[in-house]
């Protein structure tokens, strides 16, 4: 089967299945792997740095050339089951309704004045402190999660799957859970996690620049502020202190008329990031269904442009 083919056939089974949590998902063991590989090159290696960068190409390696591995022995077993197999893995990699119903969550928390819920919800998308957010600050914790995500769990593990296939797409997931797992930049990890972090960075920089100009381009389709999202994209795209995240928040933020950005609470450490966009509207609850009718749209604009560009150069 095709790889196109294939690709189409994980997104549906994204949309109806999402992350079924009583089947085991490769990213969690890609998770148990890492913290597994820390432990022994911590004792290993006595350099920080040295040690998080072997931890993570042993991560990476193992992941990769273990799917290798499975859809190579199906693909002998039965060819048909080589591409089931290549299918599962790229639709393990891709989290498009999850992203949705955990911020629809949100929404529907917020709809019905359960603010101390809302909370929950919020914080089970970001890593922030939420127990003191007002409905504004839950709202904005929710666009600015769906539109940084919209890159980490839909346009970059689309783009690395139409490149280099499912081992792509998989090869991707383990960086993105490398930099949630040791990204930080705290003691335990501002040396150890130094390599992932800048990995991640390089892994996104197209995707999140093509999602990026994705969002203007779609919002004129949905009839939200096109115009106002070239602006602010083009504006305010480097006010973030991520080198990839602002591109897609800045964006949103003009599509829907809002300002993101502002003080965030991180256990004890209080990080104040600039503002992306301008308050023409006050967050409310609806933004968080704009907001995912607009990550929803740019995904598949992306995946239907990423294939017919793969079929229309194969057949060159």
């Amino acid at each position: 089967m095709r790889l196109e083919y294939q690709i189409i056939l994980a997104v549906g089974l994204d949309f109806v299945l999402g992350d079924p949590r009583f089947v085991p998902h490769p990213v969690r063991g890609i998770g148990r792997l890492a913290s597994w590989l820390e432990q022994r090159g911590r004792m290993t290696i006595k350099n920080e740095m040295l040690a998080g960068t072997a931890v993570a190409l042993c991560t990476l390696f193992f992941t990769v050339s273990g799917t290798a591995l499975f859809i190579w022995i199906c693909g002998i077993l039965n060819p048909a089951l080589g591409d089931l197999a290549s299918i599962i893995m790229i639709y393990t990699a891709i989290a498009i309704k999850d992203l949705v119903k955990h911020s629809k969550e949100v929404y529907y928390a917020l709809a019905e004045h359960n603010l101390e819920l809302a909370r929950n919800k919020t914080a089970m998308m970001v890593g922030r402190k939420t127990s003191d957010l007002d409905e504004g600050e839950l709202v904005r914790a929710a666009v600015e999660s769906i539109a940084e995500n919209m890159v980490d769990g839909v346009i970059a593990p689309l783009f690395y799957a139409l490149m280099l296939g499912p081992l792509g797409a998989i090869g991707y997931r383990a960086v993105n859970t490398l930099d949630s797992m040791f990204g930080y930049k705290d003691a335990r990890y501002e040396q150890f996690g130094k390599f992932s972090a800048r990995l991640d960075d390089v892994s996104n920089f197209i995707p999140a620049r093509v999602g990026g100009l994705t969002v203007p381009l779609v919002a004129q389709l949905l009839g939200f502020k096109a115009r106002k999202s070239w602006q602010i994209l083009w504006r305010d795209r480097r006010q973030h202190d991520s080198p990839n995240a602002g591109w897609p928040e800045a964006a949103f933020a003009g599509a829907l008329g809002v300002r993101l950005g502002g003080t965030n609470v991180y256990g004890s450490r209080v990080s104040v990031k600039p503002y992306l966009g301008d308050p023409l509207e006050p967050l409310n609850t609806v933004h968080i269904t704009y907001a995912n009718r607009l990550m929803v749209c740019a995904a598949l604009t992306f995946l239907v442009s990423g294939v017919v560009l793969r079929l229309v150069l194969t057949a060159i």
